[in-house]
């Protein structure tokens, strides 16, 4: 016997709701059940649920979690296929900072544009801007 699915979340990290989602994409197996019909979770589902938790804060999207997943479990897979996932995901996340110090740039100009006391906000205008 295991735990129900708000015991599952404390001990995983992971939401409730999330615990749903995860099991409707097919990220997680869908849990045994119990004799009234509660989701039975065991010391696998939780790890793996802290496994998906883990992917998901380093961005990795739920596909590449799945593959990561079948991955671990394989035989004839290699680190280079799991590195090969990581190093892609890796690129993605550079990707994002660059945009956001671009951002940032842009948001620091505008806010520097602002005049106290103005209501001719040269930072509105620039977002309204055509």
């Amino acid at each position: 016997m295991g735990w129900p699915i708000g015991k599952a979340s404390e001990l995983s990290g992971v939401g409730i709701e999330t615990i749903r989602y995860y099991e409707r994409e097919g990220t997680t197996p869908k849990p045994d059940r119990t004799a009234a019909g509660r989701r039975d979770y065991d010391a696998k589902a939780v790890s793996r649920l802290r496994f998906v938790k883990r992917c998901r804060e380093l961005g990795f999207s739920i596909p590449d979690i799945r593959t990561l997943l079948k991955i671990s479990h394989s035989d004839d897979a290699t680190c280079d296929d799991a590195g090969k996932i990581g190093v892609d995901n890796l690129a993605l996340v550079r990707g994002k900072i660059d945009d956001l110090k671009r951002m940032e740039r842009a948001l620091s100009e505008l806010v520097a544009s602002c005049r106290k006391g103005q209501t001719d906000c040269p930072m509105l205008k620039a977002l309204f801007a055509d």
